[in-house]
């Protein structure tokens, strides 16, 4: 079969195509995968993109999404047949023992999804919506989830709320469609006229240029008659979140996801107290929020917005091309 590997130093031009022997059939617990798409976050591109992030030899890739072809003894949850789609954190089965890095991360802790076949427990993985594609099924493993968490799990999102979602990323788009879907506001920023239009056709309220309107943190107080919004889906980081904290409403839910603009960086905390606002940090979610996840997407009828397909062979490719920041929604590749 083919994969892709991570080779010594690392970066981009070091993500090579290797032929390789299948996986072993499915021991017990086990289940047999053959993989037909994941999907690029910033995740993988910081990983990969960066010399010596991953060992020489990782399998790169969070996402993966396919159908089974076996299962072992004692597996009841799936069959041959059955589509199915990764989970972020394999050991995160569900509860508040919540992972605090990415040591069991697939494609970052260990192997991920750059191949065409995996042989893995049962338990890293969930059906997925129905009748959705592969390329579809892989952006839920991290940006769909991500933002199912920001907004329902964590923020508690309900009708007649208002939500700021920053840029046209894989996270961003999802919060917007769950967020339309299940009957709250919209406020969406871009630099891109082109992206705003194309925000504002997929239902955003209102949208804002932040090139242009830099202190768009006051925009959005004046959109909502001063009020504020309920909950920031805060994807950039330190350049971002002082505005995220001035849009917000006193006690409103700003959902720390991103470090787009850095790892590091001042934080006014006297506003954020002053407002009583919760700034709540997050990464992805536990296998139970990913049935919960799946279960709702089949009730709303999404669909992912997917920019740009790229062949296994060309991921390398794919990932200068996200660099590029040109994409609206998710980037692709198929296996």
């Amino acid at each position: 079969m083919k994969q892709v590997t991570s080779k010594a130093p690392g970066g981009l031009d070091n993500l090579v195509l290797e032929d390789v022997a299948e996986p072993a059939a499915p021991g017990p617990g086990e289940i047999t995968v053959r993989l037909h798409a994941s999907s690029l976050n910033y995740h993988d591109y910081r990983v990969c993109a960066v010399e010596g992030a991953l060992p020489d030899g990782r399998i790169p890739m969070a996402d993966g999404a396919g159908r089974v072809e076996a299962v072992g003894e004692g597996v009841e949850d799936f069959a041959a047949g059955d589509s199915v789609v990764s989970c972020f954190f394999p050991d995160w089965q569900a509860g508040d023992d919540r992972p605090f890095d990415f040591s069991g991360t697939p494609g970052d802790g260990r192997d991920g999804y750059a191949r065409e076949r995996v042989t893995l427990p049962a338990s890293w993985f969930t059906h997925a919506p129905e009748g959705w594609s592969h390329e579809e099924a892989a952006t839920i493993t991290t940006a769909g989830l991500t933002a199912w968490r920001a907004l329902v799990v964590d923020a508690g999102l309900k009708a007649g709320d208002t939500v700021a979602v920053l840029g046209t990323g894989g996270v961003s788009i999802y919060a917007l469609q769950l967020a339309k879907a299940m009957g709250a506001n919209v406020i969406a920023t871009s630099s891109s006229d082109a992206k705003l239009e194309r925000l504002r056709g997929m239902g955003a309220d209102h949208v804002i240029n932040y090139r242009e309107t830099p202190e768009w943190g006051e925009e959005m107080r004046r959109m909502t008659g001063g009020r504020g919004v309920d909950i920031v889906v805060e994807v950039g980081g330190p350049a971002t979140l002082a505005q995220s904290i001035v849009a917000g409403r006193p006690g409103a839910h700003i959902a720390l996801i991103g470090v787009l603009t850095g790892r590091a960086g001042e934080v006014p905390t006297a506003l954020l107290m002053a407002r009583q606002q919760r700034l709540q940090g997050l990464i992805v979610g536990s296998r139970a929020h990913q049935l919960d996840f799946v279960k709702a997407l089949d009730a709303l009828k999404l669909r992912p917005v997917i920019d740009r397909s790229f062949e296994l062979s060309e991921l390398a490719h794919a990932f200068r091309y996200q660099e590029s920041g040109a994409h609206f929604g998710k980037i692709c590749v198929t296996m």
